[in-house]
């Protein structure tokens, strides 16, 4: 029986193989026996409530009742939001609602069509 490696990121030793991946299910990390496992990704995969991965310009649509912060406001569930804008920020998505105009949304609160 072959050891796997733990996982360079978070050390869980619950690492399994997908193809030629070694996949962490506790961090979600992936790398290959090839990489030293301890470079950061230069890419960050941004994946929205249901694990499906984003890009920009993909449409999605809001999962639950959002608040606004500093307004009456509310993105209601089911909005469609169309053409993101991935960014590296505390709200990993800025996008334009019909109705409500710019703003900041978070990948958990989302999910692609």
């Amino acid at each position: 029986m072959s050891t796997l490696p733990p996982c360079p990121r978070c050390q869980a030793d619950y690492t399994y193989e997908d193809r030629s991946f070694y996949v962490c299910p506790q961090c979600a990390h992936e790398w290959t026996a090839s990489d030293s496992g301890n470079e950061e990704p230069t890419d960050k995969v941004y994946r929205d409530s249901a694990g499906n991965v984003l890009q920009d310009g993909d449409t999605v649509t809001v999962i639950k009742d959002l608040k606004l912060k500093g307004s009456s406001g509310v993105v209601k569930m089911g909005t469609k939001v169309k053409n993101i804008r991935l960014v590296d920020k505390d709200h990993d998505i800025e996008c334009k609602i019909d109705g409500l105009g710019a703003m900041s949304l978070k990948t958990e609160f989302v999910k692609k069509i």
